[in-house]
């Protein structure tokens, strides 16, 4: 009896709770299709389908990692000799290339001539080189004509973007020329942080900008959740904090959740 009493107020409590999680998308859900009529009002052409939010994100510190900056190295290079140069870490292998790591995430390695092709194809040679490093991304996007192309990969945690921790490929006829970017590591929560607002908040704040003749738009072809990095932080570290990316017509705008800033991201040539 005492078995089937403790099945039965499980079985209640996961009812409550399947029901609990439906009630808040749907009430999400109608929020977004309210934030996506006003923008329409406002001129501004968006479906709520287009609306990608990313859960509960929140502040999270992050710390440069030494492993991590070996690791790289080696997927690229192979065995390497460091040299601490104070700020930038030196790796260097003499047959292959060498690499620079900064604070920030910041990198950038070079390639000799003929150490690694894309012979084996451009996206295939990219996700095994990001494998090896261990770095998460996005699916990369490839840019270019074939003997000039250059694969851009966004860094993911948890699945999420981190929208200007992005990594570079570039590769001249079919050898790998650099890869560059910027990535982050030791990702562990932080104190006292906000959890990101909701999609509408994000829509409304970019439709305000829009009517202060800030930028112009016509069209939203989607908007999705995600992390910003900062070099800085209230926590005396690096931090990565929640952040909305719109994709429009007129460009790519990410806002900053905790402050409302709107700003149109630069366009890579």
């Amino acid at each position: 009896m005492v078995i089937a009493a403790l099945i039965m107020i499980n079985a209640f409590f996961l009812i409550f709770i399947i029901f609990d999680a439906a009630e808040s998308a749907r009430s999400e859900r109608q929020a977004i299709e309210n934030a996506c009529a006003v923008l329409r009002k406002g001129g501004i052409i968006i479906e709520p389908d287009d609306v990608r939010s990313g859960g509960a994100l929140r502040t999270m510190r992050t710390a440069r990692g030494d492993e991590a900056e070996a690791t790289i190295s080696r997927a690229i290079l192979g065995p390497t000799n460091m040299t601490d140069q104070g700020v930038i870490y030196l790796y260097e292998n003499a047959e292959r290339g060498s690499a620079e790591f900064s604070s920030g995430g910041y990198f950038e390695i070079f390639l000799n001539e003929g150490v690694i092709t894309n012979t084996a194809g451009t996206l295939r040679t990219v996700n095994r080189l990001l494998r090896s490093m261990r770095i998460k991304t996005k699916e990369p996007v490839v840019s270019g004509m074939p003997g000039n192309e250059t694969v851009t990969a966004v860094s993911t945690y948890k699945g999420a973007s981190i929208f200007n921790c992005v990594i570079e490929f570039v590769f001249r006829g079919e050898n790998l020329e650099t890869v560059k970017g910027r990535y982050v590591t030791g990702i562990e929560d932080t104190e006292e942080s906000e959890v990101i607002s909701t999609a509408g908040t994000a829509l409304l704040r970019f439709l305000a900008a829009v009517r202060r003749e800030e930028f112009e738009c016509g069209k939203i072809f989607s908007v999705e959740a995600g992390y910003q990095h900062s070099v800085t932080g209230p926590f005396g570290d690096d931090v990565i904090t929640p952040a909305w990316l719109i994709t429009a017509d007129s460009g790519q705008f990410m806002i900053d959740d905790a402050t409302g800033e709107v700003r149109q991201l630069a366009v890579e040539n």
